[in-house]
């Protein structure tokens, strides 16, 4: 065991790895369905450091930009529109939420005496959020006082996992909410934008004859025949296909647009036809340069390669195109056709299997350095001091705005989710394993210095955001329970209260709230931990 010992303090490769297998085997620990995740990084850096170990410099940086530039590329396509859809009372509840915890976070460190690290790194702890413990500690970096960051964040982030838990599992029993009933009345009365596969019988005597390619359906702006009954199966439509009285359709395309469609061609049909046809699918990336920048109806993937196109993945998107939609380099078609028509157009668009899910290292890269860059660039008013975003603020700017737009450009704003997900870990456990050990050393010196008050603030700091969020949004914002409680987590970024919530109902819409809320919350979490260090450095 000493030699052990010995090698990790001589060797900070090992350590940094050692501390992260540790950090995670420690994460995956489930006590009562909840465990700490990646976040268990932290606490064994901060043993590591109390040991007096040490990792490689420029491990926190390199994990730092890695992580926040993921973010930003996950969160860019629904932040900014979050605003201007119907979720926009959950971007502001997401608002509230943090800026409550903010205001109780700046009340307790003035009432308490903190130093503006150790109050933040409370503030990203009690509202589970490492985006803004990452800002905090780069925002202190260079005045000094980065690893009290760190120890706030360890002492207050256990609270903020276990409190919202409790709280929305706690809450509807309190005041005996049926989550079910709730769920059912939401769906009386809304409608979901989704994708559907509907079987139709053709009974419309004016489309007796015509050609089916070159129909009124065409015309539809999100809804594709691509099937029809034929011997007892179903099979890809084809150009020469015509409409018949009785004919069996399978139609696939938005909800909103599928009665329409449906209304035109007949009525729906009851047959009870199997659909399993995926060796007759399959999606293919446009890699060609002939084929980008052309519209769907220009290419006639029907007519010319006996192809119906029924998807279009974009960036991450999934839509339903029409004769207008312009093919861009690296959509992947979702295509219906016979296999040897399928291998035929593969051909012609440039698919290449190892393409589908590649990265693009170049976009990555350039991505980086441009969000660097803007992260160092002063910012200031006429005779005031110039500030710049930072490490943490200059590539999420950057990564939100490619993001949203999908690519500047030759920089393709997108990274396929496991690569994405695989390089946000990394760069996550990176930067924590960093932040643990730096700030390790002053662990047991700040405990005694502060004592137990910094617990009590972290429970405060977690817990009358929770308090004030619930009424505001079921009262004043008109939110159901489901949406109120979805929205909350989002608002907290707390993924393990999310999931508390979907154990106990199927229903999608705390989901679908949680997702237009969390963007939000990351976004204003980081901004307000900037904030925090600057007015607590003021009045320390």
């Amino acid at each position: 065991m000493e030699a052990f010992h010995n090698l990790l303090l001589t060797q900070p490769l090992i350590a940094l790895f050692a501390v992260i297998a540790t950090g995670l085997l420690l994460g995956n620990v489930k006590i009562k369905g909840l465990n700490l995740g990646s976040s268990g990084v932290l606490f064994t850096a901060l043993l590591a450091g109390h040991l007096g170990y040490k990792i490689p410099s420029g491990v926190g940086t390199l994990g730092l930009v890695l992580f926040v530039y993921c973010v930003g590329i996950g969160a860019g396509d629904r932040f900014f529109a979050s605003f201007a859809r119907e979720g926009a009372n959950l971007a502001k509840l997401a608002v509230l939420i943090v800026g409550l915890g903010g205001l109780v976070t700046y009340g307790a460190a003035k009432l308490l005496g903190l130093p503006p690290g150790l109050a933040t790194g409370i503030f990203a702890g009690a509202l589970t959020s490492t985006p803004a413990l990452a800002a905090a500690t780069e925002g202190l970096a260079a005045a000094g006082g980065s690893e009290a960051v760190s120890i706030g964040y360890g002492i207050a982030y256990p609270f903020g996992v276990i409190g919202v838990v409790l709280f929305v599992q706690v809450l509807p029993r309190i005041l005996k909410l049926d989550l079910e009933s709730i769920d059912a009345e939401h769906a009386a009365t809304t409608t979901a934008d989704r994708v559907d596969n509907v079987l139709v019988e053709v009974s419309n005597p004016n489309l007796f004859g015509k050609q089916i390619s070159k129909s009124g359906v065409t015309k539809f702006n999100a809804c594709q025949i691509c099937r029809i009954f034929k011997d007892d199966r179903l099979v890809p439509l084809t150009y020469d296909d015509v409409f018949k009285e009785g004919q069996i359709l399978l139609l696939v395309g938005l909800h909103t647009e599928m009665d329409i469609a449906v209304d035109f061609i007949g009525k729906p049909s009851d047959r009870n036809i199997v659909r399993d046809t995926d060796n007759e699918r399959q999606e293919l990336m446009v890699t060609a340069s002939s084929f980008a920048g052309r519209t769907l109806g220009d290419i006639a993937p029907l007519q010319n390669f006996g192809i119906v196109v029924t998807r279009i993945n974009r960036l991450g998107l999934t839509f339903v195109p029409n004769a207008d939609t312009i093919i861009e380099y690296h959509d992947k078609l979702t295509c219906v056709a016979q296999l040897d028509d399928i291998k035929k157009f593969s051909s012609a668009i440039g698919h290449r299997s190892t393409a589908v899910d590649a990265t693009d290292l170049l976009s990555l890269s350039a991505g980086l350095t441009l969000g660097i860059i803007v992260g160092l660039l002063p910012i200031g008013l006429p005779g005031a001091t110039p500030v710049n975003l930072g490490l943490a603020g200059g590539p999420l700017l950057v990564a939100l705005i490619l993001g949203h737009f999908g690519k500047v450009g030759r920089i393709v704003g997108f990274i396929p989710r496991p690569t994405r997900l695989l390089l946000q870990d990394l760069g996550l456990v990176f930067f924590l394993a960093n932040a643990g050990v730096r700030g390790g050393g002053m662990l047991v010196a700040t405990l005694q210095e502060h004592g137990f008050s910094l617990f009590a603030m972290g429970i405060c700091v977690s817990a009358l955001p929770l308090i004030v969020a619930w009424p505001i949004a079921t009262k004043f914002f008109k939110m159901n329970a489901l949406q109120a409680l979805g929205g909350i987590c989002g608002g907290m970024t707390s993924t393990p209260a999310l999931g508390a919530i979907t154990a106990k109902t199927d229903s999608t819409i705390p989901v679908v709230s949680y997702v237009s809320a969390y963007p939000v919350a990351l976004i204003v979490m980081i901004i307000i931990s900037k904030i925090l260090i600057q007015i607590i450095q003021a009045i320390a």
